[in-house]
């Protein structure tokens, strides 16, 4: 007889040491992550620097790295970047200042290993569709590349990977757009 696996909820991060790793859980799953590359950083920082203030529907906001995000006791994750409505931030922070509802938008930078890749790709995507995400993008560093997922009936879908001599552009700011070569530069 093979052991139950744990399910692991926010309760039992009191109990990591806080040594700068990065502990998620996604659907009562543990994953950690050590401090990504300075590249990866860089391209935070400069789509934190690029993106806007306001959305199409006027509604300003903040962009904002490595939030803490709770959407249930066995859902809690730091995503890369998002951008979040003042709206949201008003209203769904808890005490400890984790938002309790999805951003708008969320950017995941993808890191070097496999498994965080795959975590990036297919369980932070169901997440993310899942608790009502407008729009996630994938940005890879190495490839130069930034995957664009819109919601779509009731989930977020690949509508295009964009490349280095391509336009960002977004379905929340329709004016806007920045060059992708410039997020790598």
């Amino acid at each position: 007889m093979t052991a139950a696996k744990p399910r692991w909820t926010i309760a039992d991060l009191e109990f990591f040491p806080d040594n700068g790793d990065r502990h998620e859980i996604i659907d009562g799953n543990l994953y950690v992550t050590r401090a990504p590359h300075w590249k990866h950083q860089k391209v935070l920082t400069r789509l934190c620097q690029a993106l806007p203030s306001q959305d199409a529907h006027g509604r300003t906001g903040e962009v904002l790295q490595t939030p803490g995000l709770i959407f249930a006791s066995d859902d809690n994750v730091i995503p890369d970047l998002v951008w979040i409505s003042q709206e949201k931030l008003n209203h769904y922070a808890d005490e400890a200042g984790h938002f309790t509802a999805a951003p708008e938008l969320i950017v995941e930078v993808l890191s070097q290993k496999s498994q965080d890749i795959a975590r990036d790709r297919q369980v932070k995507l169901k997440l993310y569709s899942r608790v009502g995400v407008e729009e996630y993008w994938i940005v890879d560093w190495q490839q130069q590349t930034v995957e664009i997922y819109w919601r779509s009936s009731a989930r977020l879908e690949l509508v295009l990977t964009l490349f280095s001599e391509d336009q960002l552009t977004s379905s929340l700011f329709p004016d806007w757009r920045l060059q992708v070569a410039d997020i790598f530069a």
